[in-house]
């Protein structure tokens, strides 16, 4: 509730901040036939050379002063992606806002699935190391499969899945490592749980050899060495290349000839 209230009012004073930058450039040619689309475009060229300000007042410019333009729900999403293009932690809130209020305007527009992705890569972009709060983490994977639910036929669905595979694959490196630190204390029972927590949360994550590594370590040093050789199995059966493979096979070596 506490972060959800800070993350209100810091949007607050980001939205008032981006409001104050410099004014809006008022670009249009006179007698031009159509404003809108000649700022629109300014918008792109702006947006492709990476001016992510110049980008956001012409698309705005769209927004705000050309309400029946059919270019408007894609000037919204300029915007969004000029702040999404900067990847401060400041803009990456404001791009968050924007992409959510385009999928409220425009629920059933072509290019919600877009938004969507977006939204989820907001959270993408501010995810943080295995070793930090994994906050956002779990944020993008949660707006990654609201991507999936609502559009399962989108183009979008092969990169969505790689992304989503990225920041499932964080997340239970983190799971991970709280338990190699409770190993490493010889917790074992904390350990325990987090490492079968992985693989019972994340069964395709991609660094499963350590955690099939030291699980059959754990059991090996509490005396359970039928439980540990399955482990040890699966690591030698399922990687070909592993910085635990061939001490996993040493390991197994060792079992069979006790």
């Amino acid at each position: 509730m506490i972060q959800h209230i800070c993350r209100g009012v810091l949007l607050c004073v980001l939205i008032a901040a981006a409001g104050c930058g410099g004014g809006t450039r008022n670009a249009t040619p006179q007698n031009s036939a159509n404003p809108d689309r000649f700022l629109y475009d300014r918008g792109l060229e702006s947006l492709k050379e990476r001016k992510w300000l110049d980008a956001r007042e012409y698309f705005r410019q769209v927004f705000d002063n050309y309400p029946g333009s059919p270019l408007r729900p894609d000037a919204k999403l300029g915007i969004a992606d000029s702040y999404l293009g900067e990847r401060s932690a400041e803009s990456l809130v404001l791009a968050d806002t924007e992409y959510r209020e385009f999928l409220t305007f425009y629920p059933t527009s072509a290019r919600a699935d877009y938004a969507q992705f977006k939204l989820a890569m907001s959270y993408f972009e501010q995810m943080r190391a295995p070793d930090r709060d994994q906050a956002p983490t779990r944020e993008a994977l949660e707006e990654f499969q609201a991507f999936f639910t609502r559009f399962p036929n989108s183009a979008l669905v092969p990169e969505a899945k790689q992304r989503w595979r990225e920041a499932r694959d964080r997340l239970s490196e983190h799971t991970f490592r709280v338990g190699l630190t409770y190993f490493r204390l010889r917790a074992d029972a904390g350990s325990l749980s987090r490492f079968q927590e992985v693989l019972k949360d994340d069964p395709g994550f991609n660094g499963r050899d350590q955690v099939y590594y030291y699980l059959a370590e754990l059991y090996l040093r509490n005396n359970r060495k039928d439980e540990a050789i399955p482990y040890y199995s699966r690591l030698v059966t399922e990687f070909s290349e592993s910085e635990y493979l061939e001490r996993a096979r040493d390991r197994l070596e060792e079992l069979k000839a006790q």
